[in-house]
């Protein structure tokens, strides 16, 4: 007996060929373990076959997974001989026959069962691309109906998202110790700026600047500030190479903080930007409009 076979099945395995292959890279494919159960074989010693002929195996005869490849595989058929516990403990990602592999394998392999064999997963081979063209329309179908499911779950989440963040601005109290809450919340503010943010905070330091980077590209930014705050002008140069455009100007006619988000959208801040958190705090949002309007012009 060849030391290479496990022990030869006198008929050919009781299995449905044609659901063990897949279409992968856009061709139809079948697992090396798999082929090496359909030939009574060691899936290493297939690949070895494999290796000492390798000229007569390209790569759209033969070829190895990726790693992603393996993944989705895996998880859109829960294929079994995937597992790493089934690799029969070699360390290296499966390969793939197609149907011309198929073909050239049983010729190095010499021997009748493998030509039998050969012959049921090329026949399993033509049937399944008969099959994907005749339902092919179908699939098209299934697919944009799938991304268009998606696209609406995606819309869907962001509309939602959109609502607890706006019923979660209007009013808003942080306690003491709350200061990722806080500075989260700010961060979600200035994210809804699409043209202009303005924050008014006498005792702005260069922690704000952060919170700015993530702001949308272009949105204008303009700081007042007192003349005392801690900001420093090389700071404000810096951060407009890589974030324009910031502004600062100075002026000692506000006590409280303030954010105007495109001109329209007012929040009053109960404790300085630089501050968040250290001690009980809200932050309100003003729904007069005509409020935001006054703020800005003075």
């Amino acid at each position: 007996m060849d030391k290479n076979k496990l022990a030869i099945q006198k008929e050919i395995p009781n299995v449905e060929i044609k659901y063990l292959i897949h279409t992968i890279r856009g061709k139809q494919v079948m697992l090396d373990t798999d082929v090496a159960k359909l030939y009574g074989y060691e899936t290493k010693n297939i690949n070895k076959a494999v290796k000492r002929n390798i000229e007569r195996f390209p790569e759209d005869f033969w070829f190895q997974l990726t790693e992603n490849e393996v993944e989705n595989l895996r998880f859109q058929f829960g294929t079994s001989s995937l597992e790493k516990e089934n690799y029969g403990g070699r360390r290296y990602l499966p390969y793939v026959f197609t149907e011309q592999g198929i073909a050239m394998l049983a010729g190095i392999l010499k021997s009748d069962i493998a030509v039998k064999v050969s012959i049921n997963i090329i026949k399993s081979f033509i049937e399944m691309q008969k099959f994907l063209m005749f339902n092919g329309q179908i699939f098209e179908r299934m697919i944009n109906i799938e991304s268009k499911l998606l696209e609406y779950d995606k819309r869907f989440s962001q509309f939602f998202y959109q609502l607890q963040l706006e019923e979660n601005i209007k009013q808003r109290i942080f306690f003491q110790g709350q200061i990722y809450d806080a500075y989260s919340l700010i961060i979600d503010i200035i994210k809804r700026a699409n043209q202009k943010i303005l924050i008014i905070d006498n005792y702005i330091d260069d922690t704000i600047l952060k919170m700015l980077t993530k702001k949308k590209k272009n949105v204008e930014v303009k700081i007042v500030t007192s003349s005392k705050s801690k900001i420093q002008n090389l700071d404000i140069q810096k951060f407009n190479k890589q974030y324009p455009v910031l502004k600062i100007t100075h002026t000692n006619q506000f006590h409280d903080r303030f954010i105007v988000i495109d001109e329209k959208e007012l929040y009053h801040c109960g404790a300085s930007i630089k501050d968040l958190g250290k001690k009980c705090f809200a932050i309100n949002q003003i729904e007069d409009k005509k409020m935001a309007e006054r703020i800005i012009k003075v």
